[in-house]
């Protein structure tokens, strides 16, 4: 498991560094700067918000962190999609970067769902016994 974690951090490092170098090859035109910049933004972030996701401290922090991830991926494939579609970057060039931060978008998706449906590795779940109800002590949230 540990070995997924360490790769998926390089995965997202490497597109990361992608996501630099393309964004100092666009043009320096309005719609140039402002896509380099909301990209290098949220393509960067894809790796650092990666990076907090090997810290959470709780199930519930960890699928939070990954929703970040997912966030910040789909944002980046959007400015990809956008430099595609507004005819600043010809397609051929920028369909393997798409792929790759659909891949990514993918991989995260699955892995918070895992994550929904598993309770983490050396937590385990507490079930409290049954309150019994008495008249002078109401269970609260009970509509009686």
């Amino acid at each position: 498991m540990l070995d997924k974690h360490f790769a998926l951090r390089d995965r997202t490092k490497r597109f990361a560094l992608r996501v630099i170098k393309l964004c100092n090859s666009l043009p320096r035109t309005d719609a140039g700067r402002t896509i380099s910049r909301q990209l290098l933004r949220s393509g960067t972030s894809v790796a650092a918000n990666y990076r907090a996701v090997g810290r959470a401290r709780s199930q519930a922090e960890f699928v939070a962190k990954v929703g970040v991830v997912i966030e910040e991926a789909d944002e980046s494939l959007f400015w990809l999609e956008l430099l595609v579609e507004s005819g600043i970057i010809p397609k051929p060039r920028l369909d393997k970067l798409i792929g790759e931060a659909n891949g990514l978008v993918a991989v995260f998706m699955a892995s918070q769902q895992t994550a929904r449906r598993t309770p983490m590795k050396g937590s385990r779940k507490v079930f409290a016994p049954p309150i019994s109800r008495s008249p002078d002590r109401p269970i609260i949230g009970s509509p009686n």
